[in-house]
């Protein structure tokens, strides 16, 4: 991912268009990925007027969405045999996600209270989740 593919396909596509629909009230919230930093990003924020979340430097990711790609991963990692070409790696992604089992997700986002308990009380340091 570079800075200009993000801004292509993640800001230009997805974020831009979000933001209409919220209105001014939107709030973007991405994180310190090099690529999301780079100028081409600001200038493309700044131009489309969106305000972006302030990020500290080591802030805990409590997104249980990373949660997902990591199973996702380690489903793909494990698969006998592994993918060997881009068509391939596309359907055992998708398959993959297809079979994620929903109470997985749904105990990750039913565990984000008691996760930000503990992040809140480790003044956000390192937390076993």
């Amino acid at each position: 991912m570079t800075g200009r593919i993000y801004r292509d396909v993640i800001l230009e596509q997805h974020v831009r268009l979000f933001r209409g629909a919220m209105g001014a009230e939107f709030l973007f919230m991405d994180d310190n990925a090099r690529p999301h930093r780079e100028n081409i990003v600001d200038e493309c924020l700044q131009s489309e007027d969106i305000t972006r979340m302030d990020w500290p430097a080591y802030s805990p990711d409590l997104n249980p969405i990373e949660h997902v790609w990591d199973m996702l991963g380690r489903r793909i990692a494990a698969r006998q045999p592994p993918p060997t070409c881009l068509p391939e790696l596309r359907r055992a992604l998708l398959d993959e996600w297809c079979n994620i089992p929903q109470d997985q997700i749904d105990n990750l986002i039913l565990s984000m209270p008691r996760r930000c308990r503990a992040c809140i009380a480790s003044s956000g340091r390192h937390t076993p989740h």
